[in-house]
């Protein structure tokens, strides 16, 4: 299983079905995240290279979406 931000992401989906499982992640950002990241949506999450991964990581940073802790404590 790949790991996100902290979150364990399922590795036999697809990883436009697996990103969503990070809390603030929704279809939509998936699809953003994936475009500025520049990777096919139909890759399985496992097979995912490290290179490919960073770039995820670094397009939903680049894109500022708040996720997971932080975006608990807002709604909050």
């Amino acid at each position: 299983m790949p790991r996100l931000l902290g979150v364990e992401i399922p590795g036999d989906k697809r990883i436009e079905a697996s990103l969503p499982y990070i809390y603030g992640i929704g279809p939509s950002n998936t699809r953003r995240i994936l475009e500025v990241a520049n990777v096919d949506p139909n890759n399985r999450a496992k097979e995912l290279s490290p290179e490919q991964l960073n770039a995820i990581i670094h397009a939903i940073n680049s894109l500022k979406i708040v996720i997971e802790g932080d975006l608990r404590r807002e709604v909050q």
